[in-house]
């Protein structure tokens, strides 16, 4: 019998197609050339454990197969076309109505209710050899949180089908917009990864720009034209409390960023015409400058081990990309191909580093190897800028405006390999995406 095996080979490679072995030989999806058939698979309605239990069932059902869906590498296979039916979790799988329907993975569960609190039972089968990946797990937790629930289920599947950590259970700071182009509103806003759970965490009296998240994703850094002129704030997420980041009288801060420990933010400083980079210690207040330079320097974003920071600098004549220590000092030139490079962001994983590229006309969302090697360009567009990455380092959103939308913004996420583009809906237009790590 047929061995089954999943194993998403994510590196370098430009597409994928999917492939059974022959002669008994496991199955893969590799990555290597030509188009990817996603792997087929079927989550049935979750069984409801109590009677009033069976409408959230069948919603975190409908989530976990969006998830997963909207990874591009999967496809569900409708329930209008399923055979069997699971009505007992317990019960044997019947794996004959399942391989009838070519479906390779199963996902199974059950949901039960008391008062307000939910418990979702998940397993994740092999259709060919009728084993279980893993153990069955559960997750439990109050009812109005049973989207979270369903994305903690759909990243355990994602993770024992590709071996990789998952990115569904997090969320994403962006700037919501809203108005004609001429008098534009911003404000703050935080939702979940696929857009659900929209709630604002300022008001629109006041430009905000670039907000980021703190490394545990409890916090929010970002630029506010609150006071006539550019200065940065943090913010608490749970409370919506926010302090002014201190800096010198008379300069213009922006663009900051956490460092890993959580603790220090770098970020830009304009003081005299002359724009450097800063780090600052949040508690103390006390700033160390990074960079000395008659050039623009700005946008910096440190290695996940802290050890490094990349920056974009117009030192050379044109706006390119730079490494350098976390203390300062020398900095090496890594970004060498046509065009104006920006907005640089260190993948979490260490590997990459994703970047705005504007080329003869175009804007590109792009990535490269820390050392400026391998880069590739994963879109084209009339304006897209400003990538952040998913917590497992594999996707990547980003902001577009597409020509003639006066100004309108909106988000868009593809996959390091350029493949599965993607909108992210929100209530209106938005901008400067930031994703969180995955929430605990």
């Amino acid at each position: 019998m047929k061995r089954f095996l999943l194993s998403v080979l994510l590196g370098w490679a430009i597409a994928a197609h999917a492939a059974m072995a022959q002669d008994g030989g496991p199955l893969r999806i590799e990555i290597t050339e030509g188009v990817i058939e996603p792997m087929p698979f079927a989550v049935p309605d979750f069984v409801p454990d109590s009677p009033a239990a069976g409408e959230m069932a069948a919603q975190i059902a409908r989530v976990i197969a969006a998830d997963l869906s909207g990874t591009g590498l999967f496809r569900e296979i409708p329930a209008q076309a399923h055979i069997g039916r699971v009505s007992d979790f317990s019960a044997p799988v019947k794996f004959a109505d399942w391989k009838a329907i070519n479906a390779q993975a199963l996902i199974t569960g059950a949901v039960s209710m008391s008062g307000n609190r939910v418990a979702v039972r998940f397993r994740v089968w092999d259709v060919f050899s009728g084993a279980e990946l893993g153990n069955g797990l559960q997750f439990a937790g109050s009812a109005d949180g049973w989207r979270r629930m369903a994305h903690k289920v759909a990243d355990a599947v994602y993770s024992r089908i590709t071996g990789e950590g998952g990115y569904f259970d997090s969320r994403v700071v962006f700037v919501s917009e809203s108005g004609p182009k001429n008098d534009r509103k911003k404000r703050l806003a935080i939702m979940d990864y696929d857009g659900a759970n929209v709630q604002y965490l300022t008001d629109s009296a006041s430009i905000v720009l670039a907000p980021r998240f703190s490394p545990t994703g409890d916090r929010v850094l970002y630029t506010s034209f609150e006071t006539g002129f550019p200065r940065i704030y943090v913010l608490d997420v749970g409370s919506v409390r926010r302090r002014v980041l201190e800096t010198r009288e008379g300069t213009m801060s922006f663009a900051p960023r956490f460092a890993p420990d959580g603790q220090t933010v770098v970020f830009s400083l304009e003081q005299g015409g002359n724009t450097d980079i800063y780090s600052m210690d949040i508690g103390s207040g006390n700033m160390t400058r990074l960079t000395s330079a008659p050039s623009i320097e700005t946008a910096p974003s440190l290695s996940p081990d802290g050890r490094q920071i990349v920056f974009e600098s117009d030192r050379s004549g044109t706006p390119q990309l730079y490494v350098m220590p976390v203390g300062g000092g020398s900095a090496t030139r890594i970004s060498f191909g046509q065009g104006r490079y920006g907005t640089p962001v260190w993948s979490p994983r260490g590997d990459l580093i994703a970047f705005t590229k504007q080329n003869k006309g175009r804007f590109h969302i792009g990535v490269m190897r820390t050392d400026g090697s391998e880069e590739r360009l994963l879109t084209a567009s009339f304006l897209d800028e400003g990538p952040t990455w998913a917590p497992n380092g594999r996707v990547i959103m980003f902001t577009r405006e597409s020509k003639g939308a006066q100004g309108r913004s909106t988000l868009y996420s593809v996959d390091i390999t350029g493949r599965n583009l993607r909108p992210v809906r929100t209530p209106g237009g938005a901008s400067d995406p930031s994703w969180s790590p995955l929430q605990d």
